[in-house]
């Protein structure tokens, strides 16, 4: 079944059920399966053609959510990006999927005209929120586009191999690829995601993540497919206005990431228990130290925690049951329902247990390919039955169970004294120490080992240490060659769009690294 027409028997089943959440804004399944059904037969007749992408510039919106569902319900491929993306990059990608349209909010329009004139490429411009006086000159307004009549019935589309998803990421080289998701990729890994939590249509899920990020696509899709209410909000930069939104909306399920967690477990005058009706944590796109994981556990004693693994190539690949998680603090679990994910070594064998390899994904979630890049695709495809195989380029191990710990990326290896380095194992030390509010660990340069450990650290307010507090502390939990040689305290650390951790990102990059599920 295609991702629209998960909507539209949501539709005929909860039509009244509130379906989305976005400030002000409430709309039933009815209202934006109307709503969709208008924008989609008003793009259709402004000229956009099944197949055709088209650019999404947006915040967490309802026009977000309506654009995806009208966009699908037209044939079309919606190609989200992080809204505070920059020109030259918004040109870049202009060009590369030769977009029919870009749909965005009057805010980030300057951004848009500007990257316009940048490319090749000149795609008609939807402009949601601009003010009654605004000249949009040959733009249209959003607005107007929900509001036309469906004149003539639309159309349905039948093929689930079509695309559906055209998602930005970057590996080391920082280039952004486009990520092929077809309509039976996504709805393969939403259907063992909405297994695996027992969501249900009495679910209400708010979200902060961004809706150019899988994870943040996945919420979406997920409600839909359930019956469920999503709640959005365009980010986690007032965490107690978040905190207060969970109980006002009494949600029952709550996405974050570790950095998120942190902060939340950092508030000291939070009292275990406080947010009753929620039942579900998930926790993505970085991996979760213990410490962190035992704290939430604490502060939301009833809830069930379950700590995930994926990438944007498969939106997501593993899940670790609440009930191992105090069990395997380490592990990111198994493979998801109706999929399988193991451990290879060099020669591209299944690895026994506890032998560090690459991360292989197979099934029906993973990929189509990478968008104009064969060479790309084919080095990380391969056929399998049910599917196609993915190398992840992440090192893992498996324990005897067949439990799957996160190691490192590749490029991430720190390589000192001739030994090899897991950054995150290093972090886990750092999180292990009260008042260690975030931890990031890379390697810098050295003219005899090659490489040193180098920490980077945000303690919580009113605690200090000093330099070599924390050099010991590491000391009684790591090899002498793991340890840090040094400290670099930080009032923040910096971010990808994501909310992810990484040491020399750009907060405004529209690229995400790594494990972004």
């Amino acid at each position: 079944m295609r991702i629209e027409a998960r909507l539209r028997d949501s539709a005929r089943r909860f039509g009244t059920k509130l379906a989305l959440i976005a400030g002000d804004v409430r709309l039933t399944y009815a209202e934006l399966d109307a709503l969709s059904d208008r924008l989609a037969a008003s793009l259709a007749g402004g000229g956009i053609k099944p197949g055709d992408r088209v650019l999404m510039v947006l915040d967490n919106s309802h026009e977000a959510v309506v654009s995806f569902f009208g966009l699908w319900k037209a044939g079309a491929v919606p190609c989200p990006l992080y809204p505070s993306i920059k020109a030259e990059k918004l040109s870049v990608i202009l060009n590369s999927t030769e977009a029919s349209a870009v749909i965005t909010h009057a805010r980030q329009r300057a951004t848009v005209n500007a990257a316009i004139a940048m490319a090749k490429m000149q795609p008609l411009t939807i402009v949601a929120q601009a003010d009654a006086g605004d000249d949009l000159g040959d733009g249209l307004r959003f607005e107007d586009l929900v509001r036309a009549e469906v004149a003539v019935p639309l159309g349905t589309f039948e093929n689930t191999e079509a695309l559906a998803l055209l998602l930005h990421t970057s590996g080391s080289t920082g280039q952004p690829k486009g990520v092929m998701l077809t309509h039976a990729n996504v709805g393969a890994a939403c259907e063992a995601i909405v297994a695996y939590l027992g969501n249900t249509a009495e679910d209400v899920v708010l979200s902060v993540l961004p809706l150019s990020f899988g994870y943040g696509i996945t919420q979406l899709v997920t409600m839909v497919m359930a019956g469920g209410t999503l709640v959005l909000e365009k980010s986690f930069a007032f965490p107690r206005k978040i905190l207060e939104r969970l109980t006002e909306v009494k949600a029952t399920g709550f996405p974050l990431v570790p950095p998120m967690a942190a902060l939340i477990t950092g508030m000291k005058d939070l009292e275990p228990g406080f947010l009753p009706h929620l039942r579900t944590i998930t926790s993505a796109a970085a991996a979760m130290p213990p410490a962190l994981a035992e704290r939430l556990q604490q502060l939301f004693p009833e809830i069930r925690l379950f700590l995930m693994y994926g990438q944007t190539e498969c939106l997501r690949a593993t899940y670790l049951p609440p009930e191992e998680v105090s069990r395997r603090p380490l592990s990111v679990g198994r493979a998801i329902p109706g999929t399988s994910a193991f451990v290879i070594d060099e020669d591209g064998r299944p690895a026994p247990p506890g032998t560090i390899g690459e991360l292989v994904v197979e099934g029906p979630h993973v990929m189509s390919g990478y968008w104009g890049n064969d060479l790309t695709s084919v080095r990380a495809l391969s056929p399998v039955a049910g599917g196609r195989r993915l190398h992840t380029g992440d090192l893992f191990q498996a324990d005897a169970d067949g439990f799957l710990y996160f190691v490192s990326r590749r490029d991430d290896i720190i390589k000192t004294r001739g030994e090899k380095v897991s950054p995150q194992e290093v972090e886990r030390a750092l999180y292990a120490l009260p008042g260690i509010k975030e931890a990031a660990v890379g390697g810098i340069d050295d003219p005899i080992f090659g490489q040193v450990v180098r920490a980077y650290v945000v303690v919580e307010d009113g605690v200090t240490f000093t330099e070599r507090e924390i050099i010991r502390h590491c000391a009684q939990l790591l090899e002498d060659y793991m340890v840090p040689k040094s400290i670099e305290f930080r009032d923040a650390l910096p971010r990808t769009t994501t909310g992810k951790i990484r040491l020399g990102a750009d907060e405004t990059d529209i690229v995400t690294r790594g494990n972004v599920a």
